[in-house]
C-alpha cells in the first residue's frame, strides 16, 4: 500500500433526531472542507480525505465517527489510523469538552461561548426559516472546531504550531 502522507482534523454536528448535518475536515496541506445538508455524503467524504493517513478528532472515537458509521456506512477507523486528542488531554490533566479545554489553554474561538447544544438549534432554525445567517453560524461553529484540533496537537505534544491554511471548500446539496 502506498504511503498516505497527509493528516485530517474531523468533527461532526448532529441534528436532533441524530442525522449528520454537517461534517467538517481541516487539513493543513489544503484547508476546510465542509460537507453540508444532502452534501455529508460517504462519497464527498472521502474526497475530502483523500492521500489522508490519520484522522485526529477530538471524542471522536466514542462520537464522530461511530455516527459516520451508522449514518454514512463510512468505517473510517477500518480505513485511516484514528488519533482522539481528548485521551492526550487527559494525559496532561485536560478534562472536559473541547471549547473548556481551549479555555483552559487560552485558545480564543470566534463562536465563544457557543456549545454543542446550539448545533442543532441552528440547524433547525435554518431548516424551518431558511435562516441563512443560522447555517453560516452553524458554519463557523464547525471550522472553530476543526481549525483549533491542530492547535491543541501541537500544544500537547510541544510542537510549533504551524500556520493556518485558509483554503475553505463547502459541499452542500
Amino acid at each position: 500500500m502506498a504511503t498516505r502522507p497527509y493528516s485530517a482534523y474531523l468533527d461532526i454536528e448532529t441534528a436532533f433526531d441524530g442525522s449528520i448535518t454537517v461534517i467538517g475536515v481541516y487539513r493543513p496541506d489544503s484547508g476546510t472542507f465542509q460537507l453540508v445538508g444532502n452534501g455529508v455524503t460517504d462519497v464527498n467524504l472521502y474526497r475530502a480525505l483523500d492521500e489522508v493517513e490519520t484522522i485526529y478528532t477530538y471524542n471522536g472515537g466514542s462520537f464522530d465517527l461511530p455516527v459516520i458509521r451508522r449514518c454514512l456506512l463510512a468505517d473510517l477507523k477500518r480505513d485511516f489510523r484514528h488519533h482522539d486528542l481528548m485521551r492526550d488531554c487527559w494525559k496532561h490533566g485536560l478534562k472536559g469538552g473541547l471549547k473548556k479545554v481551549e479555555l483552559q489553554l487560552g485558545i480564543a474561538r470566534s463562536t465563544a461561548g457557543m456549545s454543542g447544544w446550539d448545533a442543532p438549534r441552528l440547524w433547525q432554525r435554518y431548516q424551518k426559516r431558511g435562516d441563512a445567517a443560522a447555517l453560516e453560524l452553524l458554519l463557523r461553529y464547525n471550522r472553530d472546531d476543526i481549525v483549533h484540533l491542530p492547535r491543541l496537537k501541537a500544544h500537547l505534544h510541544a510542537l510549533p504550531e504551524e500556520p493556518l491554511h485558509e483554503g475553505l471548500t463547502v459541499w452542500a446539496g
